[in-house]
Protein backbone atom coordinates (compact mmCIF):
# COMPACT_ATOMS: atom_id res chain seq x y z
CA UNK A 1 0.00 0.00 0.00
CA UNK A 2 2.86 2.37 0.85
CA UNK A 3 4.50 1.69 -2.54
CA UNK A 4 1.21 2.37 -4.34
CA UNK A 5 0.90 5.73 -2.55
CA UNK A 6 4.44 6.56 -3.62
CA UNK A 7 3.60 5.70 -7.23
CA UNK A 8 0.50 7.89 -6.98
CA UNK A 9 2.62 10.77 -5.70
CA UNK A 10 4.96 10.55 -8.68
CA UNK A 11 2.10 10.22 -11.17
CA UNK A 12 0.41 13.34 -9.80
CA UNK A 13 3.69 15.27 -9.84
CA UNK A 14 4.48 14.25 -13.43
CA UNK A 15 0.95 15.14 -14.59
CA UNK A 16 1.06 18.56 -12.91
CA UNK A 17 4.52 19.30 -14.33
CA UNK A 18 3.30 18.49 -17.85
CA UNK A 19 0.14 20.56 -17.39
CA UNK A 20 2.06 23.57 -16.11
CA UNK A 21 4.56 23.38 -18.97
CA UNK A 22 1.68 23.26 -21.45
CA UNK A 23 0.03 26.29 -19.87
CA UNK A 24 3.25 28.27 -20.27
CA UNK A 25 3.23 27.63 -24.02
CA UNK A 26 -0.47 28.35 -24.40
CA UNK A 27 -1.01 31.31 -22.05
CA UNK A 28 2.29 32.81 -20.84
CA UNK A 29 4.78 32.93 -23.72
CA UNK A 30 2.36 34.14 -26.45
CA UNK A 31 1.20 37.07 -24.30
CA UNK A 32 4.59 38.37 -23.17
CA UNK A 33 4.30 38.59 -19.41
CA UNK A 34 6.25 36.98 -16.59
CA UNK A 35 4.55 34.49 -14.23
CA UNK A 36 5.22 34.22 -10.50
CA UNK A 37 8.36 33.07 -8.69
CA UNK A 38 11.73 32.12 -10.09
CA UNK A 39 10.12 30.81 -13.33
CA UNK A 40 9.03 34.41 -13.83
CA UNK A 41 12.66 35.54 -13.66
CA UNK A 42 13.56 32.73 -16.10
CA UNK A 43 10.81 33.97 -18.45
CA UNK A 44 12.24 37.49 -18.32
CA UNK A 45 15.71 36.13 -19.11
CA UNK A 46 14.26 34.21 -22.06
CA UNK A 47 12.58 37.36 -23.36
CA UNK A 48 15.76 39.46 -23.12
CA UNK A 49 18.55 36.98 -23.92
CA UNK A 50 16.56 34.24 -25.73
CA UNK A 51 17.88 31.65 -23.25
CA UNK A 52 15.06 29.12 -22.91
CA UNK A 53 13.11 28.83 -19.68
CA UNK A 54 13.54 25.04 -19.71
CA UNK A 55 17.32 25.32 -19.46
CA UNK A 56 17.17 28.18 -16.98
CA UNK A 57 14.81 26.22 -14.72
CA UNK A 58 17.28 23.33 -14.58
CA UNK A 59 20.18 25.67 -13.75
CA UNK A 60 18.17 27.32 -10.97
CA UNK A 61 16.87 24.10 -9.44
CA UNK A 62 20.02 21.94 -9.44
CA UNK A 63 21.80 23.78 -6.60
CA UNK A 64 18.53 24.34 -4.72
CA UNK A 65 17.59 20.66 -4.90
CA UNK A 66 21.05 19.56 -3.71
CA UNK A 67 20.97 21.97 -0.76
CA UNK A 68 17.44 20.93 0.12
CA UNK A 69 18.39 17.24 -0.06
CA UNK A 70 21.26 17.58 2.42
CA UNK A 71 19.87 20.31 4.65
CA UNK A 72 16.07 20.02 4.75
CA UNK A 73 14.56 16.67 3.69
CA UNK A 74 15.52 13.86 1.29
CA UNK A 75 12.04 12.89 0.10
CA UNK A 76 10.89 16.47 -0.35
CA UNK A 77 13.97 17.23 -2.44
CA UNK A 78 13.60 14.15 -4.67
CA UNK A 79 9.92 14.81 -5.38
CA UNK A 80 10.63 18.47 -6.08
CA UNK A 81 13.48 17.50 -8.40
CA UNK A 82 11.10 15.19 -10.27
CA UNK A 83 8.69 18.05 -10.88
CA UNK A 84 11.46 20.44 -11.95
CA UNK A 85 13.02 17.95 -14.39
CA UNK A 86 9.72 16.89 -15.98
CA UNK A 87 8.57 20.52 -16.23
CA UNK A 88 11.83 21.59 -17.93
CA UNK A 89 11.96 18.63 -20.32
CA UNK A 90 8.32 19.01 -21.38
CA UNK A 91 8.77 22.77 -21.71
CA UNK A 92 11.69 22.23 -24.10
CA UNK A 93 9.96 19.40 -25.98
CA UNK A 94 6.89 21.53 -26.65
CA UNK A 95 9.09 23.94 -28.60
CA UNK A 96 9.04 21.35 -31.37
CA UNK A 97 5.26 20.87 -31.25
CA UNK A 98 2.92 23.04 -33.28
CA UNK A 99 0.65 24.51 -30.62
CA UNK A 100 -0.49 27.45 -32.73
CA UNK A 101 -4.13 26.22 -32.88
CA UNK A 102 -4.25 26.17 -29.07
CA UNK A 103 -2.23 29.26 -28.14
CA UNK A 104 -4.21 32.08 -26.61
CA UNK A 105 -3.11 35.49 -27.87
CA UNK A 106 -4.64 38.86 -28.58
CA UNK A 107 -4.08 39.18 -32.33
CA UNK A 108 -7.73 38.24 -32.89
CA UNK A 109 -8.98 40.99 -30.60
CA UNK A 110 -9.43 38.87 -27.47
CA UNK A 111 -8.62 40.23 -24.02
CA UNK A 112 -5.05 39.83 -22.76
CA UNK A 113 -6.26 39.62 -19.17
CA UNK A 114 -7.76 36.18 -19.77
CA UNK A 115 -4.28 34.70 -20.29
CA UNK A 116 -2.96 35.29 -16.73
CA UNK A 117 -6.36 34.31 -15.32
CA UNK A 118 -6.27 30.91 -17.04
CA UNK A 119 -2.54 30.47 -16.45
CA UNK A 120 -2.80 31.49 -12.79
CA UNK A 121 -5.63 29.06 -12.11
CA UNK A 122 -3.70 26.19 -13.70
CA UNK A 123 -0.54 27.16 -11.81
CA UNK A 124 -2.45 27.28 -8.52
CA UNK A 125 -4.05 23.91 -9.21
CA UNK A 126 -0.67 22.31 -9.96
CA UNK A 127 0.93 23.97 -6.94
CA UNK A 128 -1.81 22.79 -4.58
CA UNK A 129 -1.82 19.22 -5.90
CA UNK A 130 1.96 18.98 -5.61
CA UNK A 131 2.04 20.49 -2.12
CA UNK A 132 -0.56 17.99 -0.94
CA UNK A 133 1.94 15.28 -1.93
CA UNK A 134 4.58 16.82 0.38
CA UNK A 135 6.50 18.14 -2.59
CA UNK A 136 6.97 21.45 -4.38
CA UNK A 137 7.21 22.97 -7.83
CA UNK A 138 10.87 23.76 -7.19
CA UNK A 139 12.42 27.20 -7.55
CA UNK A 140 10.82 29.61 -5.08
CA UNK A 141 9.46 26.83 -2.87
CA UNK A 142 12.89 25.25 -2.43
CA UNK A 143 14.47 28.62 -1.71
CA UNK A 144 11.77 29.40 0.84
CA UNK A 145 12.21 25.98 2.50
CA UNK A 146 15.98 26.54 2.80
CA UNK A 147 15.61 30.02 4.25
CA UNK A 148 12.93 28.85 6.67
CA UNK A 149 15.17 25.96 7.80
CA UNK A 150 18.04 28.33 8.56
CA UNK A 151 15.85 31.17 9.84
CA UNK A 152 12.64 29.61 11.22
CA UNK A 153 11.41 32.98 12.46
CA UNK A 154 11.15 34.24 8.88
CA UNK A 155 7.71 33.67 7.38
CA UNK A 156 7.87 31.92 4.00
CA UNK A 157 5.11 34.10 2.59
CA UNK A 158 7.37 37.15 2.74
CA UNK A 159 10.07 35.36 0.77
CA UNK A 160 7.58 34.44 -1.95
CA UNK A 161 6.15 37.97 -1.90
CA UNK A 162 9.61 39.52 -2.31
CA UNK A 163 10.42 37.36 -5.34
CA UNK A 164 7.06 38.06 -6.98
CA UNK A 165 7.50 41.79 -6.33
CA UNK A 166 10.88 41.71 -8.07
CA UNK A 167 9.36 39.89 -11.05
CA UNK A 168 6.51 42.39 -11.29
CA UNK A 169 8.88 45.37 -11.06
CA UNK A 170 11.27 43.98 -13.69
CA UNK A 171 8.34 43.35 -16.03
CA UNK A 172 7.87 47.07 -16.52
CA UNK A 173 11.42 47.59 -17.79
CA UNK A 174 11.71 44.34 -19.75
CA UNK A 175 8.44 44.53 -21.70
CA UNK A 176 9.00 47.94 -23.34
CA UNK A 177 8.21 50.11 -20.30
CA UNK A 178 4.54 49.14 -20.27
CA UNK A 179 2.39 48.83 -17.17
CA UNK A 180 0.19 46.06 -18.65
CA UNK A 181 2.77 43.23 -18.19
CA UNK A 182 3.08 44.28 -14.54
CA UNK A 183 -0.69 44.02 -14.06
CA UNK A 184 -0.79 40.66 -15.84
CA UNK A 185 2.00 39.38 -13.58
CA UNK A 186 0.13 40.51 -10.45
CA UNK A 187 -3.08 38.85 -11.63
CA UNK A 188 -1.19 35.61 -12.30
CA UNK A 189 0.51 35.74 -8.88
CA UNK A 190 -2.74 36.42 -7.03
CA UNK A 191 -4.75 33.69 -8.71
CA UNK A 192 -1.94 31.15 -8.48
CA UNK A 193 -1.57 31.82 -4.74
CA UNK A 194 -5.32 31.86 -4.05
CA UNK A 195 -6.15 28.70 -6.01
CA UNK A 196 -3.09 26.91 -4.60
CA UNK A 197 -4.11 27.80 -1.06
CA UNK A 198 -7.63 26.51 -1.71
CA UNK A 199 -6.28 23.24 -3.12
CA UNK A 200 -4.04 22.72 -0.10
CA UNK A 201 -6.78 23.41 2.45
CA UNK A 202 -9.29 21.28 0.55
CA UNK A 203 -12.92 21.66 -0.39
CA UNK A 204 -14.48 19.75 2.50
CA UNK A 205 -15.76 22.86 4.23
CA UNK A 206 -18.08 22.34 7.15
CA UNK A 207 -19.48 24.15 10.18
CA UNK A 208 -18.59 23.48 13.80
CA UNK A 209 -21.25 24.15 16.43
CA UNK A 210 -20.33 24.56 20.08
CA UNK A 211 -23.33 24.45 22.39
CA UNK A 212 -23.46 25.21 26.09
CA UNK A 213 -26.44 23.41 27.62
CA UNK A 214 -27.75 21.87 30.84
CA UNK A 215 -29.59 19.16 28.90
CA UNK A 216 -26.74 17.38 27.12
CA UNK A 217 -28.31 13.92 26.91
CA UNK A 218 -31.59 15.07 25.33
CA UNK A 219 -29.88 17.49 22.95
CA UNK A 220 -27.24 14.94 21.92
CA UNK A 221 -29.95 12.38 21.21
CA UNK A 222 -31.78 14.84 18.92
CA UNK A 223 -28.58 15.75 17.09
CA UNK A 224 -27.62 12.13 16.55
CA UNK A 225 -31.13 11.24 15.40
CA UNK A 226 -31.69 14.05 12.91
CA UNK A 227 -28.19 15.20 11.89
CA UNK A 228 -26.48 11.81 11.68
CA UNK A 229 -23.28 13.36 13.07
CA UNK A 230 -21.37 12.52 16.22
CA UNK A 231 -21.38 14.78 19.25
CA UNK A 232 -18.54 15.35 21.70
CA UNK A 233 -19.38 16.27 25.30
CA UNK A 234 -17.05 18.35 27.49
CA UNK A 235 -17.87 19.28 31.13
CA UNK A 236 -18.14 23.05 31.67
CA UNK A 237 -18.99 25.55 34.39
CA UNK A 238 -21.00 28.75 33.90
CA UNK A 239 -18.89 31.82 34.67
CA UNK A 240 -21.83 33.86 36.02
CA UNK A 241 -23.95 31.27 37.85
CA UNK A 242 -21.11 28.81 38.51
CA UNK A 243 -23.57 26.04 37.70
CA UNK A 244 -22.53 22.83 35.97
CA UNK A 245 -22.98 22.88 32.21
CA UNK A 246 -21.93 20.73 29.25
CA UNK A 247 -20.21 21.90 26.11
CA UNK A 248 -21.34 19.93 23.04
CA UNK A 249 -19.22 20.01 19.88
CA UNK A 250 -20.70 18.91 16.58
CA UNK A 251 -19.41 19.33 13.02
CA UNK A 252 -22.10 19.38 10.33
CA UNK A 253 -22.39 20.13 6.61
CA UNK A 254 -23.26 23.68 5.58
CA UNK A 255 -26.65 22.69 4.19
CA UNK A 256 -27.60 21.36 7.66
CA UNK A 257 -27.29 24.72 9.44
CA UNK A 258 -31.01 25.51 9.31
CA UNK A 259 -31.98 22.05 10.58
CA UNK A 260 -29.43 22.43 13.38
CA UNK A 261 -30.93 25.78 14.41
CA UNK A 262 -34.40 24.24 14.60
CA UNK A 263 -33.14 21.59 17.00
CA UNK A 264 -31.41 24.17 19.22
CA UNK A 265 -34.66 26.17 19.46
CA UNK A 266 -36.29 23.18 21.14
CA UNK A 267 -33.98 23.62 24.14
CA UNK A 268 -34.47 27.07 25.71
CA UNK A 269 -31.50 28.19 27.78
CA UNK A 270 -28.98 26.50 25.50
CA UNK A 271 -26.39 28.76 23.92
CA UNK A 272 -24.70 27.94 20.62
CA UNK A 273 -22.21 29.54 18.26
CA UNK A 274 -20.68 28.34 15.02
CA UNK A 275 -17.36 28.64 13.21
CA UNK A 276 -16.13 27.57 9.79
CA UNK A 277 -14.11 24.39 9.34
CA UNK A 278 -11.85 24.40 6.27
CA UNK A 279 -11.48 20.64 5.98
CA UNK A 280 -12.60 17.51 7.81
CA UNK A 281 -10.46 14.39 8.14
CA UNK A 282 -11.12 10.96 9.53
Amino acid sequence: MKKWHTVQDYLVIVFCACLLALSYHIFVFPNEFAPSGLPGIATIIQHVFHFKVGYMTILINVPLVLLTYFIVDHRYAVLSATFAVVFSVVLLALDYVNLAPFEYHTTTGTSTILAPIAGGVISGFCYGMVMRRDSSTGGTDLLAALVHHVRPEMHIIWIVFAINAIVAALSYFVYDFKIEPVILCLIYCFLSSHVGDTMIKGFKEAVKFEIVTDKPEELSAELLKHMKHGVTEIPAVGGFTHSDKTLLICVVNRHQIVAFQRIIQQFPGSFAYLSSVKETMG
